[in-house]
């Protein structure tokens, strides 16, 4: 097996065989782009955009083998220090951003916050408010299913983190949330990048976003603070935890930083999982009907934690979503040192690029990898599968630690929705976007009509 030790014998990967404005435009649209630098250049190619000293050097994985070596070591060999994730501390310090040295420590601390027993706290939110949003559809009749999941998952982090209900300042939250995650991508690709003070006009959109978003977390933060009985439970936990070795508590800009990370990648991540999953549903009646068949078993009470290993068809529709939509296209990773990558030398300094969509649907690993089959994650299809080539949340020590989180609310969310109405879609295929994370690239408009 390859490894992440230091290494100077084999040979560097080979350089794309594309022009600079075609590797830059496959850079900017990695969501596609990735398979397209793989297919013209191997499983780990090099892609230059400029002169070293001037320009980030990027090397592109598309190989599961790859992608373990890349993202499985505990030695700091690949580090959270490219240049995206400098741009996203920003709004804080965290568990998506922190190096290797700083980052170990705050996951200890933090881990024990999301295991599955802690999770489970927060279903009754994501099944509450998914009734209610199936009845605002019913009434509306026809939804764009973009914004109604997005504000379907701010309202569940609303209520699980800040203990709010959002209600008219929802829509607000998630435009700020679209301009933080902009300028971070743009910044982050950029080959030169003017200093963040400089008051260019996308400095201070981002300024005037980030002033707003601050001021919901501190007003959150400060109730829970006054008054014990707030019901921000995540808040609560953060305000309590202690690192099991040191004692050390977060401090205040600890927890602000964490909870920044949460709240925009937890809003964004699993509204575009609901919003692709109804899509793909809405697209297929029959599949939608097993679905609710399988929901309506559970009987009409609020479904909970204990519900959803009934709802293994509900759950099949939320990988294979994830599979086709992974929330995050790519995941990036700083080579510390000289490192051996599915048996090619990177050197340090460079940005390898984990192609997550690319392995996903990647022919020679998927069959028929474009069509929608939630079967294909039955127990015997996914026998001898590597372990490496789903990776929806990523793998290894940095993987997303907010996965249980959202797997139960995308399950139990959909679950709710179909088991209460029906969902036609209305536009042919899924236009997709990167603004930092996997989104909807266009409407997603749907008709919705109650079940009887």
């Amino acid at each position: 097996m390859a490894s992440t030790g230091a290494v100077t014998a084999p040979l560097p990967p080979k350089v794309v065989g594309l022009g600079l404005g075609e590797r830059i435009d496959a850079l900017r649209n990695f969501h596609t782009g990735v398979a397209v630098l793989r297919d013209h250049g191997g499983p780990v190619v090099r892609v230059p955009i400029g002169p070293r000293r001037v320009a980030p050097q990027f090397v592109i994985v598309t190989s599961p083998a790859g992608a373990h070596d890349v993202l499985a070591g505990f030695d700091g060999a690949m580090d959270k220090g490219v240049q995206v994730h400098e741009e996203t501390k920003h709004v804080g310090l965290n568990l998506f951003n922190l190096p290797h040295e700083a980052w170990t420590p705050r996951r200890r601390a933090i881990q024990p916050l999301f295991t599955r027993k802690h999770v489970r706290d927060f279903a009754v939110h994501m099944s509450t408010e998914a009734e209610l949003a199936a009845e605002r559809a019913v009434d509306a009749e026809r939804v764009e299913l973009d914004p109604f999941t997005r504000r379907l998952t701010l309202q569940v982090l609303g209520r699980s983190v800040l203990g709010q209900d959002l209600g008219p300042r929802a829509e607000a939250m998630a435009g700020e949330f679209a301009t933080l995650l902009q300028y971070f991508t743009d910044r982050g690709i950029a080959p030169v990048r003017l200093p963040a003070r400089w008051p260019t006009p996308a400095n201070r959109r981002f300024a005037r976003a980030r002033e707003r978003f601050f001021a919901v977390i501190d007003e959150a933060v400060d109730e829970c603070r006054r008054d014990p009985d707030h019901p921000a439970e995540l808040i609560r936990l953060l305000l309590d935890v202690r690192d099991p070795e040191t004692g050390r508590a977060l401090t205040d800009e600890d927890i602000r930083g964490e909870l920044s990370a949460f709240l925009i990648a937890g809003h964004d991540t699993t509204a575009t999982t609901l919003c692709y999953s109804l899509w793909a549903l809405g697209r297929d009646q029959a599949l939608q009907d097993r679905v609710a068949a399988e929901a309506a078993g559970l009987g009409r009470g609020t479904l909970d934690a204990d519900d959803v290993p009934a709802l293994e068809l509900t759950t099949r529709v939320v990988h294979e979503s994830l599979r086709l939509c992974p929330p995050a296209a790519v995941v990036a990773r700083l080579a510390m040192r000289d490192v051996l990558v599915d048996g090619w030398r990177v050197p340090a300094g460079s940005n390898v690029v984990v192609g997550i969509m690319a392995l996903h649907t990647d022919p020679a690993l998927w069959p028929d990898p474009e069509r929608f089959d939630p079967d294909r994650f039955l127990p015997e299809r996914s026998r001898g599968r590597d372990r490496w080539q789903y990776l929806p949340f990523g793998a290894g020590p940095r993987s997303c630690i907010g996965d249980h989180f959202a797997m139960l609310e995308a399950t139990l969310g959909l679950a709710t929705i179909v088991r209460a109405v029906r969902v036609e879609s209305l536009e042919p295929r899924f236009p997709l976007a990167v603004p930092f994370t996997m989104t909807a690239g266009g409407p997603i408009p749907a008709l919705v009509t109650a079940r009887s």
